[in-house]
């Protein structure tokens, strides 16, 4: 790593020192600096883009030009004509100025090449071309290498610090917008532009009433060869496995079709190899672009999620064999009616093995209210085993129909289902051997219809309203050995029969929701510079909860338990029967959002009439209030491309119903839970702070955030331990919880080096209950990351990536304090050499330091990719995962009670060759 550094220097030093800089100032013909005006320098020599810039708001530019060269400059603005002219350089910088003349069409200039940054308005544009170096296979390879863009470790994509919400091709949406689906499927050699669209609008109508700072898209530009022809590509794939009886495959598919008036996508993917284009918990968090009416009137209603809760990451599994079948489409009839949607298959299996140690913490202690010493459960090791078998399917539809610019009707249907199952075998040092099945076939039908309605200039009425159909009924088994008798009070308090082979224990439940969330907006433009909105809305919702707890004897009789447990004198059941919960909001809201200087301001303020009611046992619990909910946003624009940003909101949370339900509930074997029906809402304070900066002139891209958060009566779980086995209760807390995070990126490029510092800090604070509701453990916890880089872009040499990320977490729980230490510096290498050949390399070294052991997890991959030359059909490649062969990582941490270290088997070693045609 030191050689590689130390190599990127002298690299960076000789591509310094070889230059010279030429500046000046570009003016309009009356002796106006110009600025967001265009310098190019073309090499004469190569006939390439030697050097670009943008003026500044006092018309400078400065150019890095070779020494004792001759160079083709090119000076353009909009609307003036394009200035031309042969320079030649020596040993020294030079100054130069430039007028541009009002444009005369018989006198203009071809430009030679395109800018690679241009700006128009809100909209950031990237001429892909010119960030390519022939070693790009996928949208994410080139989206990685334009300034301001980020690609997390997610795979979403970030500009200027902030989530792109939805990404299109030609104006269509792609997969309604999905952003990890497009930068790994569609491919390189189509993109032409790539558009920034920042202060995105979904509707047109409602641009300038509503504050859309915080949205930002993408549209991706096709080349010409690519539009009214199919294009993308199939690769296979195949290798050896570790084990002589396995053999590796891989077939992806990956079609695309669009033309004016409609555009087909199609991807597939079958492989054993773990490389998905989606996993499990995307396709679980795939909204279909759907967004709650509600979302900004400061209620928030949990319905909760009942399907499996423990899908593993990719990385963390032994074995992934996935399936993938997808298809999207758009068509547009006439210019009025656009219909689309989407098809989504995947089925994947995964094989897991982990093993935890786990070191629980004595709480801290109040003299006056001293702990059940008996509480803390004992320190345990488990190995666990598992597979995950899962199907799922996401249909959708949509229609728009604008027959002018005064109306906007739009209806969205979206439905998916799945069948999933994980098993598990899980042998702890405390309880013995368990094996584990959950199972879950959820259905959902999600509804969306919005119309929007301009009166006249000065009037605009917003409909939106929005129907959710939810069943689901997961099943839970586990059959305990219990061989050291460790579940038998548990067993007991459950009511189930200790004189058996083993406790075979088995729940069913059945969670209905039905919620309509819709609202009316009304816009009045007052003037220019101001506007208020009116909005009226409502959340109505209702979820039905049924569950059961029983045991299978060993003759294979079923035993309906009578459990012991009590809260507050009175027994539970195993049983929760037909549990109804009710919720409804009113609201009202209004903002005034007006303009002055650089300012905006928007002050809101929502009245809401809430209801909400749980009828369980033949008892009615009922709240019914009243409550007033502020909100604030004040924004300075200091230049076109500079902003600061403050909001200020209250929000209402409310639970869903299984928090509700009185019976008992098995979360699994040794956690298991029972419902407060008088559980009120939590509310929360939310402050956030944030600047941003995109500089063209000298390439520089800032932005940074401040958060807090202070959630008053917080909705929090009294635990009790018996053994390592935990029962939970609910309950609003009188202590308040605190969460502030303060985060910030810097990035300039200097000629063909980019250089990016990030740095990340959060610090929180919550009440954990043991035992006793009045003496909370107080856990405090705070984390900084740090992340340098340094990126060069070569067109023809080869570009290395170094980065390196530090993240210290500290934990304060009461008697106990631990610190985590995690270095992780990594390389990436790309070479596209000969016009042919392109190698592709990435190196992660992962230290962990805590617990007084310092853990290592190195991360190798390589590939090496050959075709005739950029325009070939065929590309032949072979591709190496985990070059090393680690067999596992290991990860260390802190809970809110315990301490704990886990090591995560991971897959072999893979090596592949493919073959890919491309259209």
């Amino acid at each position: 790593m030191k050689n590689i550094l130390m190599l990127l220097c002298l690299v960076v030093a000789g591509n310094t020192f070889a230059q010279i800089k030429m500046q000046g100032v570009v003016k309009d013909s009356i002796g106006t600096p110009l600025e967001l005006a265009n310098v190019i320098a073309i090499n004469q020599e190569t006939n390439g883009l030697e050097s670009y810039a943008v003026t500044n708001d006092k018309g400078k530019y400065i150019l890095s030009l070779g020494k004792n060269g001759k160079y083709k400059l090119q000076v353009s603005y909009i609307g003036l004509t394009t200035y031309e002219e042969i320079i030649s350089t020596a040993e020294t910088d030079i100054t130069k100025d430039f007028t541009l003349m009002p444009d005369n069409a018989l006198d203009a200039v071809e430009l030679t090449y395109e800018m690679p940054v241009t700006i128009k308005g809100d909209t950031l544009i990237y001429n892909a071309d010119s960030f390519k170096n022939g070693s790009e296979r996928k949208l994410e390879d080139v989206l990685a290498k334009l300034p301001g863009v980020e690609i997390n470790d997610d795979g979403q994509i970030e500009v200027e610090g902030k989530a792109v919400s939805k990404i299109m091709v030609e104006g269509k949406d792609f997969f309604d917008g999905d952003t990890k689906l497009a930068t790994k499927n569609i491919p390189s050699n189509a993109v032409d532009k790539v558009q920034v669209l920042r202060n995105y609008a979904e509707v047109g109508q409602l641009r300038g009433v509503q504050n859309n700072q915080d949205n930002v898209a993408i549209n991706i530009k096709l080349k010409e060869g690519k539009k009214n022809f199919w294009f993308g590509d199939v690769t296979a794939g195949a290798g050896a496995a570790p084990s002589p009886n396995d053999e590796l495959y891989l077939v992806q598919p990956k079609l695309f079709y669009y033309s004016p008036k409609y555009s087909i996508n199609l991807i597939g993917d079958m492989n054993n190899i773990g490389e998905v284009a989606l996993t499990n918990r995307d396709l679980r968090g795939f909204g279909g672009g759907f967004r709650l009416p509600s979302r900004t009137s400061g209620t928030n209603i949990n319905l909760g999620d009942n399907g499996l809760g423990g899908l593993t990451n990719i990385a963390n599994a032994q074995e992934v064999i996935t399936k993938l079948t997808s298809a999207n489409f758009s068509y547009s009839p006439n210019k009025a009616l656009d219909l689309s949607g989407f098809l989504i298959y995947n089925s994947s299996r995964l094989r897991t093995r982990e093993n935890n140690v786990i070191e629980y913490i004595e709480v801290e202690d109040d003299p006056n209210t001293p702990i059940d010493e008996s509480n803390i459960p004992p320190n345990e090791e488990t190995t666990s085993t598992g597979r995950e078998a899962t199907n799922q399917l996401i249909a959708k539809l949509s229609a728009s129909y604008k027959p002018n610019v005064n109306n906007q009707l739009d209806y969205d249907v979206l439905a998916r289902t799945s069948d999933d199952e994980e098993r598990q075998n899980l042998f702890s040092s405390v309880v013995g051997n368990t094996n584990q099945v959950d199972q879950v076939k959820p259905f959902s039908i999600n509804q969306n219809l919005n119309y929007y309605y301009t009166l006249n200039e000065n009037n605009i009425f917003a409909f939106e309203a929005q129907h959710l159909i939810k069943d689901e009924d997961p099943f839970y088994n586990a059959i305990l050995d219990d061989e050291n008798d460790a579940f038998d009070n548990t067993a007991t308090g459950l009511g189930l029969d200790l004189n058996q082979l083993s406790y075979d224990l088995n729940q069913e439940r059945r969670v209905k929701s039905n919620q309509l969330d819709a609202k009316l907006d009304y816009y009045n433009i007052l003037n220019s510079k101001s506007n208020i909105n009116l909005t009226l809305g409502t959340i109505f919702s209702n979820q039905k909860f049924n569950s059961n707890i029983f045991q299978f004897l060993d003759d294979g009789t079923r035993l309906d338990p009578t459990p012991t447990i009590t809260n507050e004198g009175e027994l539970l059941s195993a049983e929760n029967d037909n549990v109804e919960y009710r919720f409804s909001d009113v609201y009202l809201g209004v903002h005034y959002r007006f303009k002055t200087g650089k300012f905006t301001f928007t002050p809101g303020v929502s009245f809401h009439a809430y209801s909400n009611q749980n009828t369980q046992n033949g008892d009615t619990f009922k709240d019914n209030f009243f409550n007033v909910l502020p909100d604030f946003e004040a924004r300075i624009q200091f230049k076109k491309s500079e902003s600061l940003q403050f909001n200020y909101n209250m929000q209402n949370t409310f639970t869903d119903v299984t928090n509700i339900a009185e019976g008992l509930v098995l979360n699994n074997f040794n956690s298991i839970q029972y419902g407060n029906p008088e559980l009120q809402n939590a509310l929360s304070h939310n402050f956030r702070l944030f600047y941003s900066s995109f500089n063209l002139f000298n390439y520089t891209n800032v932005f940074a955030g401040a958060n807090y958060s202070k959630n008053e009566d917080q909705i929090r779980s009294l635990t009790n331990f018996e053994s390592v086995i935990r029962t939970s209760s609910f309950f609003n807390s009188q202590f308040a919880d605190e969460n502030a995070s303060l985060f910030g990126r810097v990035e300039r490029t200097f000629g063909k080096i980019r250089a990016r510092f990030g740095a990340n800090f959060n610090y929180s604070k919550f009440n954990q209950f043991i035992q006793s509701v009045e003496n909370p453990s107080i856990n405090k916890s705070f984390t900084q990351t740090y992340s340098p880089e340094l990126r060069t872009n070569f067109r023809e040499a080869p570009n290395v990536r170094l980065r390196y990320r530090f993240t210290e977490r500290d934990n304060d729980q009461g008697n106990n304090t631990t610190k985590f230490i995690t270095r992780a510096p990594s390389i990436e290498f790309d070479a596209y050499i000969w016009n042919a050949l392109t190698f592709v390399t990435e190196f992660t070294y992962n230290e962990q330091e805590g617990n007084g052991q310092t853990q290592v997890f190195k991360t190798w991959d390589a590939s090496l990719r050959y075709r005739k030359d950029r325009d070939a059909k065929w590309e032949y490649s072979l591709r190496a995962s985990n070059l090393l062969d680690i067999d596992s990582n290991i990860s260390n941490g802190a809970g809110t009670i315990s301490v704990f270290s886990s090591e995560t088997f991971v897959q072999p070693r893979f090596i592949t060759f493919r073959l890919t045609y491309t259209l």
